[in-house]
């Protein structure tokens, strides 16, 4: 399983009735409450962007993601950080705005919608280049510099074009456009207020991506209109996101995990269990697809055909699988062939492939007896990434993990559930930035793909994590690196 990061093209914070524009400011205040203050702004304010899909499209188009439904999945988060998320003491406190922080309170993720008479035509809007939430005059020859009415805000998507209906929708149900016409991708609950929004976007962007949504100009996050209709408040409320603008490292993003692992049984072929086998594809050194997926036979030593036209699936770019049924009956170490056919590359016909294998008594997964087994220590060593290497934003690497038993130099081990873990650091926090992923395991070597090109520059570390005999063990900072913006590199 491996994770893609795709950040926001633009944002913006749309206040009710209001034309300011927060587009630049590096924090999102999405509230509600009071609207007795007129010289701040008050009821209640939406939050708008949209995703810069190109390196996701990237992926998709060169087959590293597969769209292949019989072996992998492709799953959409839409995260982005809370700004009170790191210290539980500003819980049932005031902001520096003097707004109560909101508790108890749902938030929906919804699609922000074409034009209602032409369904094909997107509203179009611009980021804008406002800071503040209100004209706070900082003695700037009598304006305030970070104070901005142009476009978008509640009224115009651009400073020709107005939105459809002021705000997007209208929550009561009685303007052009209504909040029952709305299309809701998520509801999330947030109990305390200081949680992180986490709305689950599969479905809507994997339509968008097989071409099965009509075009889109975004998304808006915003409470649910119950909230935003509440009378009698004598305070506002509000809860606070970091936006694209943000100096941190807590840039939002849509998370897309897919599965590309690879747990080649070639080695360690067992009778008794499903086993997977793979063919791995390569021009000069490169890896490429196939038209379509192949189709495998396995074949025993006798020559007798067990299996015919198994059906193999995509499973990243240049890697094709298959699943061997359960296979029982030979008493001893037998010799297979798995032969894969129906191979065309870009129109051609490529021979079919006939590769070998063992398959082992399953004796040979088991160990049975009067005593029970020790658990092991590790040792690594990697190749792809140096130790406190500095690796531009452009690269992708391929990190080797050779996995051997501690205090030994060469006694490499059988097949081992391995994981890596990547994050940064900040002070004693450490932020994730991929959880627990298997390592991938081929007949030569264990190894993840690293891409630097959706990571924001910063220190990184790898934690590896290796099970056995029961136990987990968790082997800390392996690996410390940078990533660095070329523009900034020397």
């Amino acid at each position: 399983m491996s994770i893609n990061n795709s950040y926001f093209s633009k944002n913006n914070t749309i206040i009710f009735n209001s034309y300011t524009n927060t587009g630049r400011n590096p924090v999102t205040e999405i509230f509600y409450g009071s609207t007795a203050v007129l010289d701040y702004p008050n009821g209640y304010s939406r939050f708008i962007f949209d995703i810069d899909f190109t390196l996701l499209n990237e992926k998709i188009a060169d087959g590293t993601i597969a769209f292949d439904s019989t072996c992998s999945s492709v799953r959409h988060t839409l995260r982005m950080t809370n700004t009170s998320t790191f210290d539980k003491e500003l819980l049932n406190t005031s902001t520096s705005q003097g707004r109560m922080r909101a508790t108890s309170f749902d938030l929906i993720l919804f699609r922000i919608p074409n034009l209602p008479i032409e369904p094909d035509t997107q509203q179009l809007w611009d980021e804008g280049v406002g800071y503040d939430f209100a004209d706070l005059i900082y003695n700037y020859s009598n304006f305030d510099k970070n104070f901005s009415l142009r476009p978008s805000n509640w009224y115009q998507t651009t400073t020709l074009d107005e939105w459809t209906q002021p705000g997007i929708y209208d929550n009561e149900n009685n303007g052009t456009f209504n909040y029952n016409d709305l299309v809701i991708v998520d509801i999330q609950h947030f109990e305390f207020g200081d949680e992180n929004i986490s709305f689950d976007m599969t479905d809507e962007i994997n339509n968008i991506l097989n071409d099965n949504t009509p075009v889109h100009s975004g998304w808006g996050i915003a409470y649910k209109p119950q909230v935003e209709n509440l009378k009698g408040l004598t305070t506002n409320y509000e809860v606070q996101f970091f936006t694209r603008h943000t100096q941190t490292f807590y840039e939002p993003y849509l998370e897309t995990t897919y599965d590309d692992l690879i747990e080649d049984d070639r080695n360690s072929f067992t009778q008794g269990k499903v086993n997977k086998l793979y063919l791995y594809l390569y021009n000069d050194g490169i890896p490429f697809n196939l038209d379509t997926n192949p189709l495998v036979d396995i074949i025993d030593n006798n020559g007798n055909t067990l299996f015919t036209g198994l059906t193999s699936c995509h499973k990243t770019k240049g890697v094709y699988e298959v699943r061997v049924p359960a296979i029982i009956g030979y008493n001893s170490l037998c010799s297979f062939t798995d032969n894969w056919y129906q191979l065309t590359a870009n129109g051609f016909t490529i021979p079919q492939i006939e590769n070998q294998f063992n398959v082992y008594p399953l004796s040979h997964s088991l160990q049975i007896g009067t005593t029970s087994i020790d658990p092991k220590l590790y040792g690594f060593d990697f190749y792809g990434i140096k130790q406190d290497e500095k690796i531009y934003n452009t690269d992708i690497r391929k990190v080797g993990v050779i996995i051997k038993q501690a205090f030994s130099t060469n006694k490499l081990l059988r097949p081992v559930s391995s994981y890596y873990r990547v994050y940064v650091r900040e002070g004693q926090t450490e932020v994730q930035v991929q959880d627990w992923t298997k390592i991938n395991r081929t007949p030569n070597e264990y190894y993840f793909i690293f891409d630097t090109r959706d990571k924001i520059p910063n220190e990184y570390f790898i934690d590896i994590k290796v099970e056995s005999s029961g136990e987990v063990n968790t082997y800390k900072r392996q690996i410390k690196f940078q990533v660095v913006n070329v523009k900034y590199s020397e």
